[in-house]
């Protein structure tokens, strides 16, 4: 009289509220990764692209600057192989540094004199 009877609860039910709370957990971590991706990840990938590009097109003449600050101009072009480009620093100075020291190539820009 005082008990009332216990009744089985259905899986069906259950499994589909598990599998709505699992994505609810999860959704905010990939949203995390999306932001990151696209804020971090993917503009470091294509400038790294940028860099291999300029580094590869290194032409004698270029006036270039290494990671050290050393500014100079490119007196003998890489071989497709070496690592190696020579650098002029200074009238008949010249040093030898690696290509993936080159910092920047640097254009020649117009001088804006006003007449």
């Amino acid at each position: 009289m005082f008990i009332s009877t216990a009744y089985a609860q259905s899986l069906s039910g259950a499994a589909g509220g598990d599998i709505m709370a699992s994505v609810q957990q999860f959704a905010p971590l990939l949203l995390i990764f999306g932001v990151f991706y696209f804020l971090l990840i993917r503009p470091q990938q294509q400038k790294q692209k940028e860099m291999k590009s300029m580094l590869a097109a290194l032409k004698r003449g270029d006036k270039v600057v290494t990671g050290g600050g050393i500014l100079g101009t490119v007196s003998k072009p890489p071989v497709e192989d070496s690592r190696e480009v020579e650098i002029e620093i200074a009238p008949s100075v010249k040093i030898v540094v690696l290509r993936e020291t080159i910092a920047s190539v640097v254009k020649p820009q117009a001088a804006n004199d006003a007449k």
